[in-house]
């Protein structure tokens, strides 16, 4: 019987296998999300005790389907459509902020005849998904004295910088102020971005992650959330070793545009993921009151909660 004593003691001692969570980004992994990249890559999601399985989806509008319904654990999501999907009836909550502020932007050609909102005026504007967007353009436009009767809204897909710099339209909504502007530089053309959130927008968290209410395990999930800080807090004290982890479990993104963006994105990380701002919350379920996106307001338990709630 003393033989089985030092195997049986060995695995007394070893520590617990690691929870396995399922993660699904909302598109292909890209610098907004750095610090899940990095807690990954340096371990910190090892050692809270999980195993993190990252995946791109197929669609971007697949991660909160895929949440609700039980497929994934966890999902990055944005703020404006987490109301609306919520509205809907998806049984979905924000956990932690990724991006705290809007990458949105109303783009136009930096000396072209559009300077302001008002210039927009009998002009054509270009955007990716209706129903979100239009509800901005119209509240910005609304802020400028205008409505969207006096643009021509056009959905050129996801082409929105080609678009632009072809002359197609004469301003696109949707494109990522990190990405598009930079992208539009690096092809000759120069951008100028009118920020949302100083065109009549209340401010909103750009990418958060949505954790499914009905299934979520509120310890796992916190675990997850002060790995992700870590990571966040990594980027900030180590932006350049950060960079370097990140290109290196993905050398395909090692070019100047994700480079640049990396650099873009950076002060916009947040370094509290957990914490969760009420009052931006309650305010955006106003403003998309207001707009006519939805018929009654949700107080913000409904919407977003702490990790470890």
């Amino acid at each position: 019987m003393r033989a089985l004593a030092l195997p049986l003691a060995l695995l007394a001692a070893s520590p617990a296998a690691a929870q396995d969570l399922s993660l699904m980004l909302d598109w292909f992994v890209n610098p907004d999300h750095a610090p899940i990249i990095v807690a990954q890559e340096l371990g910190f999601f090892a050692e809270a005790g999980l195993t993190v399985d990252i995946t791109a989806p197929a669609d971007p509008s697949d991660p909160p389907r895929m949440l609700a319904s039980g497929q994934v654990d966890l999902a990055v999501g944005y703020q404006p459509q987490l109301h609306l999907q919520v509205h809907e009836g998806l049984p979905l909550t924000r956990i932690a902020t990724l991006v705290a502020t809007p990458l949105n932007c109303l783009t136009v050609i930096a000396d072209g005849p559009v300077q302001s909102v008002a210039d927009l005026k009998g002009r054509k504007v270009g955007y990716s998904v209706p129903g979100m967007e239009t509800a901005l353009m119209g509240a910005m436009l609304d802020r400028a004295g205008l409505t969207l009767d006096d643009v021509e809204l056009v959905n050129v897909g996801w082409s929105l910088s080609p678009a632009l710099m072809t002359g197609q339209v004469d301003a696109t909504l949707g494109g990522f102020r990190n990405f598009e502007m930079t992208q539009m530089r690096l092809e000759g053309a120069e951008g100028r971005c009118l920020f949302v959130e100083e065109q009549g927008i209340p401010a909103y968290d750009e990418l958060i992650l949505l954790a499914n209410p009905e299934t979520m395990d509120p310890d796992a999930t916190a675990r997850f959330v002060a790995a992700m800080e870590r990571g966040a807090h990594y980027i900030l004290n180590h932006p350049d070793q950060a960079w370097r982890v990140f290109r290196d479990a993905h050398p395909d993104l090692d070019d100047e545009l994700n480079r640049q963006a990396w650099a873009a994105t950076l002060p916009r990380f947040s370094q509290s993921p957990g914490a969760v701002d009420h009052g931006r919350y309650a305010r955006f379920e106003a403003f998309l009151r207001d707009a006519g996106l939805i018929d009654g307001v949700l107080p913000v338990s409904a919407l977003a909660r702490d990790p470890g709630a």
